[in-house]
Formats: C-alpha cells, structure tokens, sequence
C-alpha cells in the first residue's frame, strides 16, 4: 500500500511548518477573545428581521454589521478560491525550485536528497489541498474573533464529516481491480458496437458511466470513468482542447448522471427526504432528461472532434500498454460488489462502512494475488478536500441563503448553476431546503441549477476531486480551473438548454 512515502512525509512537515507559524498569533487571540454573544456559526434566525421591502443589499449589509465575522470567513473562502486558480504557478515554481536543487546535487555527486522546498510549493500546488490549507488562517480568525473553544467546538461538533469520508471509501473500493474489471467488461459490450475504437470507448464510458452513478453512487461512477478514460483515452494522447473538452463533459455528465435516484447525488441526498422526493419522483422529473442532456453533450462534442477520433484510432497501436487485466475469480468479484453494495447502502452510517471498509482491506490484502496495489493517497486527498470545503462553506450560509430567497423561480436556476460553481452543490441544495417559501417549481429550479452547473469547477460537485486526482497526470502543469470552465461551458449550456426547456 502507498502509506508514507517521501512525499507524503514532505507534506506532512509543510502542514506542521504552516501550524508553527500560526501558533503564536492562535495563542495570543485564545487569550484576548471574548465570549460570544450567540452559538457558532450564528443561526439564521438569529439576525434581525427586516421589512419585506428591503434590498438584498440591505439584508447583507445587516448581517454583515451584526456578525463582522461574517466578512472575513467568506474573504477566507474566496482568497482559497484565487488560489486554486493559482495552483499551476506554484506548481512551476516547484518545478524549477527542483530542477535547480537537482542541478546542485548533480554538480555535488549527491542524488538521494529532495528539495524540502520544492515539495512545499508542490504541496500548495496540489488543488485537493488548497482548501484544507485555508482552513488554518480561517481557524486562527474564529479564535481571534469567538475564542478556541468555539473553534474547537465548529469543527468538533458543528460540522458533518461523513460525506468525505464516504468518498474516500467508495473511490478506494471502485478503483480495484475485480471492480474496474467488471465496469470495462460491461462498457466493452457498448464499445465493441463501434468496433472497440477510441471513439466507441469514449462514447461509452460517457455515456453508460455517469447514469451507471445513479446506482453505485457519484464518486464510484467518477473514479470508473476517470480511470478507464485514463487508459482508453488519455493515453492516446488528444490534443489539449480535446484533453479538457473531456474533462469538462465528464464532470458535467456525472453530476447530473446521478438524478435518476434519490440516494446517489449529494445535492439530491440533501434534499429528497425532506420534500418527499422518492424514486418516481427524480425519474420522471429529472432522470429521463438527464439521459437526454448526457446523449446530446457527448454527440456535440463526437462530431466537434470527430477528425480528431479517426487520427487517434490510426495511431492506437502506439499507445502505452493497458494495466494489467488478468481474469479475477468470480468470488472474488462477488465480494467486492457486496462490499461496495454494504458502503452504498450505509452511506450516511460513517460506524457502518469504516467498519466495512477495514473489512474489505483485510479481505484484498487476503486476496493480493488477485488485487492492483491499494492507493491511498489519491483518495485521501480528494477527502481532504472535501473536508476542507465542509468547514469553509459551513459559514457561507449568511449570504447564499438571501440570495437564494431573493430570487424568481427563473432567475433561481440560473443562480443556483452560477452558484454552485463557488460552491458545492450539495450546500446549495441544502441552505434551499432551509427556506419555507420554496414552491415545487422553485424546488425544481434550485435543484436542476445545482447540479447542471456542477461541472464548471473542481469544487462545484463532490466527485469532482476524484476525477482531477486521477487525471491531473495528464494535464501539464496541472488542471487549469479557466481551461476546465472552458470545457465544461458547452455540456453546461446543453443540459441548461435541456432541463429548462424540457
């Protein structure tokens, strides 16, 4: 198993280097701070109540004055939202930080030591770490302002950890050999209509792969698809557009691949129990047009790049070899299937599918013959992204919540997509089922804009890590947050265009 590498202890020193940092001005604000007046983060029904005509300006303002604090955690969450448009600077400043400490070794006849710095701004290069690492200045603020304990009690107790921890698991579990196996022996019945050639496969894994999240869940659906499309795709190496054109419709098609249930997309999750949202309701609602809007995205883009498909069919035969694909026993499969059946259903149970998943280590380490190498690491990050996100947008509420009830039913959907990609959806959705006012219509409108605008960020939609993590190797430099906006626009527009109109 990948545990403790070099890097992961560099990483491990960065973040013990950020907290020393940080530590005196914690220690002095613990000591200055004063009780606070009401619980953290504030409740919204605490702020004072305004006139029916007053301006969401003015709402704003008045919570701003009434909760200064309010400013500076959302100041927080922006600046960590700049730096994940930064997150390739850093990236080639630790390029050349290494280049040159490779030089000087060279010239000094050493070759095992690493630049200690190089893998630091590589660290804050990595976008799965960016928010985890804003979490410590917005920690050092929330001390100054409500003193450690209601730091400590925030991310204790105020907080719900149990979707990135759900990730970390499920993505693990569906990047196993007997999984991917099965998932590529499914999907090759589809290709192998087109032959088997990078364009079957592509329609394949984009089509079949994000509705096949509706069942197995959004991260398992993203972790397949992303690492099939690395081997069928990827490694035939597209062009750049083509590369982030793939990427951006990827993440689109599984955020809203995951609408024909009720139990598979977190935006839906948040919501479904709550408004009496059950199966009929989201494939009659939302499922059917989420298969239409995934058909048209991938047939825009086939015939946009269709030239590009006969190119790269021509130069298959020099593609790197595939990973190895040795048949796995059917018990085998078996097992992991129900493994992964016990994590899915257990989802919001964090006792019941850690406890699972410890089983499932011991049974692949039992199996390893049989099993890939067990990474961690990329699941790690993409959890601790996730959590990083958690504790940020928990105090975001206090100006998305009177944006959301501000607007038409119209104006609503298109907010909520232009939202979520500050946001993850499933915190949209989320703040909406906080207001009472919300018509079925506006229901409707919150949720489709959610998950519809969940592929134009990383962090728009919660599988979306997932994928970046497993395909960042090949993008140069690292995925560009503008490249990806980019590639995701046109897949936007169309299931926009699908789910308004519809």
């Amino acid at each position: 198993m990948l545990i403790g590498s070099r890097r992961s202890r560099v990483y491990l020193l960065a973040s013990i280097l950020i907290g020393a940092l940080m530590l005196p001005a914690t220690l002095l604000a613990a000591t200055a701070a004063a009780t606070p007046e009401f619980g953290f983060p504030r409740d919204l029904a605490s702020y004072e109540a305004l006139p029916e005509d007053a301006s969401l300006l003015d709402v704003l303002r008045s919570r701003a004055q009434s909760e200064p604090f309010n400013v500076v955690a959302t100041l927080i969450f922006f600046a960590a939202i700049t730096h994940t448009f930064l997150a390739p600077v850093f990236l080639r400043f630790s390029h050349r930080i290494a280049e040159r400490h490779a030089a000087r070794m060279r010239q000094s006849g050493k070759r095992d030591e690493v630049s200690f710095w190089a893998e630091v701004f590589h660290f804050f290069g990595e976008i799965e770490a960016i928010f985890g690492i804003w979490v410590v200045p917005l920690l050092v603020a929330i001390t100054f302002y409500k003193g450690w304990p209601a730091a400590r009690d925030y991310l204790s107790h105020g907080l719900n950890f149990t979707e990135p921890m759900f990730v970390v698991v499920i993505m693990t579990m569906a990047a196993s050999r007997p999984i991917l196996r099965l998932s590529e022996q499914a999907l090759s019945v589809a290709a192998g209509i087109g032959r088997g050639t990078p364009a079957a496969w592509w329609l394949s894994i984009l089509t079949l792969g994000p509705l096949l999240g509706s069942f197995i869940t959004e991260p398992a659906a993203m972790t397949i698809c992303a690492l099939l499309l690395a081997e069928k795709f990827y490694s035939l190496r597209p062009s750049p557009t083509f590369a982030y054109a793939t990427l951006g419709v990827l993440f689109v098609n599984v955020s809203v691949g995951g609408t024909l249930t009720h139990f598979a997309a977190p935006p839906v999750l948040m919501i479904a129990s709550k408004w009496g949202w059950d199966l009929s309701h989201m494939l009659t609602t939302f499922g059917w047009k989420a298969a239409i809007g995934v058909a048209l995205a991938n047939i825009v883009y086939f015939l946009c790049f269709r030239r590009e498909f006969r190119a790269m069919a021509s130069g298959q035969s020099g593609a790197s070899a595939p990973p190895d694909r040795r048949r796995v026993p059917v018990w085998i499969t078996v097992m992991h299937i129900l493994f992964l059946a016990w994590t899915v259903v257990n989802n919001h149970y964090p006792v019941l599918f850690i406890g699972g998943f410890l089983f499932y280590l011991a049974f692949v380490l039992a199996t390893e013959h049989e099993q890939d190498e067990v990474k961690l690491r990329p699941a790690l990050l993409v959890g601790f992204f996730l959590a990083g996100l958690v504790v940020h947008g928990g105090l975001q509420a206090w100006w998305i919540e009177p944006v959301l009830t501000e607007l038409g039913e119209t104006p609503l959907y298109f907010g909520a997509m232009a939202l979520t990609a500050f946001n993850d959806n499933a915190a949209i959705t989320y703040l909406a089922s906080l207001v009472p006012s919300f018509s079925t219509a506006m229901q409707y409108a919150v949720v489709a804009g959610a998950v519809v605008g969940g592929g134009l960020t990383v962090i728009a939609n919660a599988p979306n890590p997932a994928g970046q993590s497993i395909l960042s190797k090949f993008f140069p430099g690292g995925v560009s947050p503008l490249k990806l906006f980019l590639g995701a626009a046109i897949p936007t527009a169309i299931m926009a265009a699908v789910f308004l109109l519809l």
